[in-house]
């Protein structure tokens, strides 16, 4: 069961870059303007909501890493104001995430990292991925809606796991196949 769950956080990691870069791309042909146009979603924009991917990426990365920034994460914001810089950050980050997941071994899944929720929250490993992959695909939904609402074409999300439909670009990014 173990290897299996590593191997699906891989490939979730992998499918994040992948659905991450689809739709930052289609964000980069938007004016400034429309990038960050008040919008109605959870977040007022598609560059705040996109910015708060970002954001919360990093703080769990740090988490998972244990890198002890913490919450300072949140302090040290830069809010990036176009779809190419964010672009560029949301890839390194979703680099890191692929380098954590295909380091994992079965045993580090029920291993607890600590949280800084203004004092250290301990969480599992496998329970701190699964939750940071259903964010980003909640806001990335919100933000692929608000897109629909502008001159570009929101890509598809959803052509990744199955061989029938895995978009090329999966291939092209290196983001294909998953290591065992």
């Amino acid at each position: 069961m173990g290897k299996a769950l590593i191997r699906h956080f891989r490939e979730m990691a992998r499918n994040n870059a992948w659905a991450n870069d689809r739709l930052l791309s289609a964000c980069c042909v938007l004016s400034s303007v429309d990038f960050a146009a008040t919008r109605t979603s959870f977040f007022p924009s598609i560059r705040e909501t996109l910015n708060h991917n970002l954001l919360v990426d990093l703080y769990y990365l740090d988490a998972l890493e244990q890198g002890g920034a913490g919450r300072a994460i949140w302090q040290n914001r830069r809010d990036l104001g176009t779809a190419r810089g964010l672009r560029t950050a949301q890839a390194r980050a979703d680099r890191r995430l692929i380098a954590f997941c295909d380091a994992l071994e079965p045993e580090r899944l029920a291993v607890r990292v600590d949280v800084d929720r203004g004092h250290p929250v301990p969480e599992r490993i496998d329970a701190l991925l699964a939750h940071l992959f259903q964010h980003q695909i909640h806001h990335r939904g919100q933000a692929h809606a608000m897109l629909a609402g502008t001159a570009a074409r929101p890509p598809q999300l959803d052509e990744f796991f199955l061989d029938y439909d895995r978009d090329p670009g999966a291939l092209a990014l290196g983001l294909w196949p998953v290591p065992e």
